[in-house]
């Protein structure tokens, strides 16, 4: 069973028996090789060499013949400078079922029908005004968040985490992120909802800008091309974007709109948006536990960085963006709806916000906030079996394979 709220997997590595260097061929090299072994061609070896000891973001900036085979105990998750386009042997497993995972849940956001969702909301007796403000604040958060999140990946992640069966679900994860933002686009435009006031609500709306903007020195942080890991200070930022990413953009900030939303499913009402949503959540608690085996496993492999001065900042970076969720619930519920309340999603994200604590390996920063509000959020949140909610359709759509969530 794959569950992606289990603890890190993060199993210790085997030892690979060692592989003979394979045998030159005695075919005669190509032109160019001959050229790049000249002497006129030393000061470009030893740039090269120069840029693989700074960063080493793909572990082979010269093509050596007859080197060794690459072996498991080459592999590191940061700072490795072995080769990084052998994907194989694999050192951590589940970076790569949890990239197969991804794959079987493939989706398209065209599969989910939205007619019954347009009649709804172009009933003018449909739904409430707080019920439509809900549906357009979570929208225009979630529709630039995810293409936050990708830019981070694509620009700033991937040349860091030097380890290919991780990149190759990194690179799965950003195309996910896509699909988001595209499925956002479909619901906005199936509605017929103003666009740029939807996409522009980072630049309008306090409680979305802060949300937005308290992640973005982070990936301006690793996209410094200035910048790169090697060095303990450095690597402790690294990670200290990580969590910042993994933990609270994708563990965090997404939860108040994820449970407003689905709420929505519930009462059978915007059913198809709810759906997409459903399958947006999926993906998002498995990006956010591939984050934190990453942390998790960084944490393994360089246990200096772990300081109890940076486990509180990590602490004080979760209790600053569960303070933000918070302000935002009640931004966009000033009053109840669909069941809910303000105060409600105040306990619900003080327990979220224990739960990340715990699952990084730092103490609980609200003592005594160990109920959930929403346990039906616990069962759809961890994906441990299948449930429709919505009495529309089977949910978990697979394609190119099957899961079994027993």
């Amino acid at each position: 069973m794959l569950s992606w709220d289990d603890e890190p997997a993060t199993p210790a590595p085997t030892k690979a028996s060692p592989a003979a260097a394979p045998r030159a061929s005695a075919a005669a090299p190509h032109p160019a090789v001959v050229m790049a072994a000249s002497p006129s061609a030393a000061p470009q070896r030893a740039q090269a060499e120069s840029t693989k000891v700074e960063a080493g973001f793909t572990g082979l900036e010269n093509l050596d013949m007859g080197a060794r085979r690459i072996q498991v105990d080459d592999k590191k998750i940061i700072n490795c400078r072995a080769d990084l386009n052998q994907l194989v042997p694999f050192k951590y497993h589940w970076a790569w079922e949890k990239y197969l995972a991804a794959c079987n849940n493939h989706w398209m956001p065209q599969e989910v029908g939205m007619s019954a969702d347009i009649a709804l909301w172009n009933d003018p007796n449909g739904l409430t005004e707080d019920e439509r403000t809900i549906i357009k604040r979570s929208l225009g958060f979630f529709s630039t968040a995810d293409s936050l999140v990708a830019n981070n990946l694509v620009l700033a992640v991937y040349k860091h985490i030097t380890n290919p069966e991780c990149r190759q679900y990194i690179l799965r994860q950003a195309f996910e992120e896509a699909i988001h933002t595209h499925a956002y686009q479909y619901i906005i435009q199936s509605l017929g909802l103003d666009e740029a006031e939807v996409f522009n609500m980072y630049r309008e709306v306090p409680s979305i800008h802060d949300k937005a903007a308290w992640s973005l020195p982070y990936t301006q942080s690793l996209a410094d091309e200035s910048f790169h890991t090697g060095t303990p200070e450095a690597d402790q930022r690294l990670l200290r974007d990580m969590i910042a990413f993994y933990v609270v953009f994708e563990g965090i900030f997404f939860y108040v709109g994820f449970v407003q939303l689905l709420s929505f499913g519930r009462r059978n009402k915007m059913v198809g948006a709810s759906e997409q949503i459903q399958y947006i959540m999926r993906d998002e608690a498995m990006h956010m536990n591939f984050g934190i085996d990453v942390i998790n496993q960084i944490k393994i492999e360089n246990p200096h960085l772990w300081t109890a001065e940076f486990q509180k900042q990590a602490a004080d970076m979760i209790h600053e963006a569960t303070q933000l969720e918070i302000r935002y619930a009640h931004d966009t519920m000033p009053r109840g709806v669909l069941g809910l309340n303000a105060a409600m999603f105040t306990e619900y994200m003080q327990f979220i916000a224990n739960r990340r604590c715990q699952q990084i390996g730092i103490k609980a920063i609200y003592p005594g906030a160990d109920t959930n509000p929403f346990p039906w959020m616990s069962e759809v949140m961890d994906l441990k079996k299948e449930k429709n909610f919505f009495e529309t359709r089977v949910t978990e759509y697979q394609t190119g394979g099957a899961l079994s969530w027993d």
